[in-house]
């Protein structure tokens, strides 16, 4: 090892969150783009997107659920976490107004 540079894992360790599995990530980043960050049910081929999927990224505190669904209640709709949007490489959305009050304190 070089001198001065520490090794970075590239997967998770103890101390480190977790990290989702490709898979995982391909369904939380499919809530990117939806309104409220809603995840969706099936793939784009169709196919449903498996329980394990949902409950591991449940766990892991990257999804939540969102509300029931009165016509079929065991399908889990959920929605995307601000840690989901981190894992993703994507920030949480700002709430409108803040951008243009740190512009106004920094004087710009």
């Amino acid at each position: 090892m070089a001198r001065g540079k520490a090794a970075v894992p590239e997967t998770s360790t103890p101390d480190s969150p977790p990290l989702p599995t490709p898979v995982q990530k391909r369904w939380l980043r499919r809530g990117l783009d939806q309104a409220g960050g809603k995840l969706p049910l099936f793939w784009p081929d169709g196919g449903k997107v498996t329980a394990a999927t949902v409950k591991a990224c449940l766990d892991a505190g990257w999804a939540t659920p969102w509300f029931s669904n009165p016509l079929k209640p065991d399908w889990l709709v959920c929605r995307l976490t601000d840690a989901g949007r981190a894992v993703c490489g994507k920030a949480p959305a700002r709430k409108r107004g803040t951008e243009g009050m740190a512009r106004a304190e920094a004087g710009a």
